[in-house]
């Protein structure tokens, strides 16, 4: 074999294996977004954290807010998976999920391990007052959304006028449906939406702080439930066909993907069956993010490395 063809032979295995190499290296970047309330990205971080320490994955991570929105992208291809899903909070699990009855276009891949309760409440000292900081109840027999109009005069902001306000959901996207809910219940206050997670949880500390009412939407799990005292107001019982004038549903939160993703990265998938984080888990890491003002990843790390027994049951 003269050395003009052995030079031309290797130059093409060469650009062969360059080019496998490079197919492969694209299959080991996911794209999984950033979603906006810090117990998601918590889930997903820890997952993101095994795929890329143990198993050589990549990740582009776009902000996106929760939704409809993320699960279109999904199934557009341009999303590979979400990994914490509020059922509750997405109405197109209809059209979508075949477990709801949809087309099967996204398929839920296995339980989280976060069962989510949302609904409203107010500081304890609104009811019973609190001697020690010399509040008196403002509201004292308020237990029920029936009881909200007798005190929505406690309530009313600026921006209420001679209603109400609830400190509602804090992203149009999550479709929470506070000022329909109010309306369909009679309920005379206005949803106040603070624009982000940050802004609500920053308002409801500063309203806290100086001992005023108010009445707030929240969920759990949540550090805010350590960090003040306070009391859910009865709201009626979920009930999907008349929802949104009844409270959310209890939220056992899943992950999920479309069929190709599945397909292609069963490795991927068998993680994500595996993974699993309690209530608990979550909320310690939520609060040293979002009260300790902490890194995300540093935060996420430390609790890996200290759980080590935890995340290597996950690994295929």
């Amino acid at each position: 074999m003269s050395s003009k063809l052995k030079a031309i032979l290797a130059f093409a295995v060469l650009t062969m294996s360059l080019g496998t190499l490079s197919s492969a290296q694209a299959g080991k970047l996911l794209t999984v977004p950033d979603q906006d309330w810090t117990g998601a990205i918590v889930t997903e971080r820890t997952i993101q954290y095994v795929l890329e320490n143990e198993m050589g994955y990549k990740f582009k991570r776009p902000t996106m807010p929760g939704g409809p929105g993320v699960w279109e992208a999904m199934r557009a291809g341009d999303i590979d998976y979400i990994s914490e899903v509020w059922p509750s909070y997405n109405p197109i699990r209809f059209e979508i999920l075949e477990e709801y009855g949809g087309d099967g276009s996204l398929k839920i891949i296995a339980d989280t391990g976060i069962i989510g309760a949302s609904g409203y409440w107010v500081p304890r000292y609104v009811i019973e007052g609190d001697s020690s900081r010399g509040i008196s109840a403002s509201a004292p027999d308020l237990k029920s959304y029936k009881d909200l109009n007798k005190y929505k005069h406690v309530f009313k902001s600026l921006e209420s006028g001679d209603r109400g306000t609830l400190i509602g959901c804090p992203s149009v996207a999550w479709l929470c449906e506070d000022q329909k809910r109010l309306d369909l219940l009679g309920v005379d206050f206005y949803a106040q939406l603070m624009g982000s997670e940050t802004s609500h949880w920053a308002e409801l500390m500063a309203k806290h702080k100086r001992g005023e009412p108010f009445l707030t939407y929240a969920w759990s799990p949540h550090w805010i439930f350590a960090a003040l005292d306070l009391v859910a107001i009865e709201l009626p019982e979920y009930d999907e066909a008349k929802w949104p004038a009844t409270n959310w549903a209890p939220d056992i939160c899943f992950k999920m993907g479309s069929p190709k993703f599945i397909e292609d990265h069963p490795d991927v998938v068998k993680v994500l069956e595996n993974h699993r984080l309690t209530n608990h888990q979550q909320a310690v890491m939520i609060y040293e993010i979002d009260v300790n003002k902490r890194d995300v990843d540093e935060v996420v790390a430390e609790w890996m490395e200290a759980n080590e027994s935890v995340w290597r049951s996950w690994l295929p």
